[in-house]
């Protein structure tokens, strides 16, 4: 397979961004893309890397440029629209957006930010295809990042998002969540509990579903959006998400449907390894051009005239939930092939470590402190357990998963179901080893 571009200069001693599980570096050649280096680190509840699993560098970028790849295909999105239309759902479509949206995709493929896999040993890009040798690194556009900015007053805090109405070429500083089912862990079914019975019934209907419950299958999905660049996720309504967005309200309508469909597009692929997907984080970038009346032409820049959209970030297991059902003694289990399963074990193995997160993402939520400083001052004080250290029995099974997506990404004709519920049975046989069934029940069985 042809490599997209010439070799590229590979140059990974001084990363413009490091994140907790991936770093970005410049390209002396072109000032518009980045390379993307995976890395073997895992974070959870935005503490940083906090773990390691072998493997799972490669897995990840692997798999992002195989979801990428689909993603960009034309063919991939017809066969999607002819599922649909089987379905039913485009009738549902009274706006005619997911029609229109979809046609655009069936036509040229949606677009992304994503421009290949890198060959670690000569530089060369692959936009199809893999290298001889799977890499942790990706090419990709670069689009500006910024940060909202705090404003404090009479001892209170916002966040000031104006300067986004006067953007182009950045990421939209929301998470789009969609949702084809709820876990047990999902933020909507933790705040349908809290609510009173009155506003449960007003939720529901907010959310457009008759029901929530753990381990519920969406009647249709649903999209969550919360905040991107505040010190914490929050999650805010539909109509908050579009005043900071920094769109028109058809673009972020189209960029509602955009998300949804990514989302539908991924569980075909997750449905190949018999796993299912109940949910996922999509980043969305704009790109604007400002048409120039007067020449009748069109170039970029300015925030005047029609936003185009565009798939950004990632898109592996650190961003999905899929899981594999399995029944033992008379219950469904549902283990996560993601970064859940790493979400889990902390909570169940280190609960008092789990508390102190939450309690400190409490106070800088109050004083608009960083959390992980936060943490870092408990810590310091004594008053917070550190960060505990992931049992290796556990690490392997995480590194099963991964080995068993690196397989998938080779041979995507492999029948991988018969694995996938082995890995899925040693995980339950972990909890039962160390006597923490019952709590792993309670979070992950029905």
């Amino acid at each position: 397979m042809s490599p997209l571009h010439k070799k590229i200069t590979i140059q990974l001693d001084k990363p413009c961004y490091r994140g907790s599980v991936q770093k970005l570096y410049e390209v002396p050649e072109d000032p518009d893309i980045l390379i993307s280096e995976t890395t073997a680190g895992g974070s959870v509840f935005d503490v940083g890397t906090i773990f390691n699993i072998e493997g799972s560098d490669v897995g990840r970028a692997g798999f992002r440029h195989l979801v990428f790849q689909e993603l960009q295909k034309p063919e991939s999105w017809r066969a999607l629209s002819e599922q649909l239309a089987e379905e039913n759902i485009l009738q549902q479509d009274e706006s005619g957006l997911i029609g229109s949206v979809l046609a655009e995709f069936c036509k040229g493929g949606a677009p992304t930010h994503h421009l290949g896999m890198v060959d670690r040993e000569t530089g060369e890009v692959y936009a199809e295809g893999y290298p001889p040798e799977l890499s942790n690194l990706t090419l990709i556009k670069k689009y500006e990042v910024s940060k909202p900015e705090l404003i404090k007053v009479l001892g209170w805090h916002f966040y000031d998002y104006e300067k986004y109405h006067h953007k182009d070429e950045n990421v939209i500083p929301l998470e789009y969540i969609v949702r084809l089912g709820v876990t047990s862990g999902s933020s909507i079914l933790k705040k349908y509990r809290k609510l009173s019975e009155a506003n449960k019934k007003s939720y529901l209907e907010e959310l457009g579903v008759s029901s929530l419950r753990p381990w519920y299958r969406l009647e249709h999905p649903i999209v969550d959006l919360t905040t991107k660049y505040e010190p914490a996720d929050r999650n805010i309504s539909r109509q908050e998400a579009a005043l900071i967005s920094g769109v028109d309200g058809e673009t972020f309508a189209r960029s509602l449907v955009m998300a949804t469909l990514g989302a539908l597009l991924l569980q075909k692929i997750f449905a190949k390894m018999g796993l299912f997907l109940w949910d996922l984080k999509w980043e969305i970038a704009r790109e604007d051009l400002k048409w120039e009346i007067a020449k009748g032409s069109k170039k970029k820049g300015g925030s005047a005239g029609r936003s185009n959209l565009v798939f950004v970030d990632t898109i592996d297991t650190d961003s999905v939930r899929v899981t594999m059902n399995v029944t033992r003694v008379g219950r469904s289990y549902f283990v996560h092939f993601n970064k859940q399963a790493m979400r889990d074990y902390y909570s169940i193995m280190h609960n008092r470590w789990y508390r102190a997160v939450n309690e400190a993402k409490k106070i800088a939520s109050l004083s608009g402190k960083p959390f992980t400083e936060v943490l870092a001052e408990g810590q310091d004080s004594n008053t917070y357990p550190q960060n505990p250290l992931v049992d290796e029995k556990f690490l392997d099974i995480q590194k099963q998963k991964f080995n068993m997506i690196l397989d998938f990404i080779r041979n995507q004709d492999k029948d991988l179901k018969k694995e996938a519920e082995s890995i899925a049975r040693a995980e339950i046989d972990y909890y039962e080893s160390v006597r923490k069934i019952d709590e792993y029940v309670a979070l992950n069985a029905v």
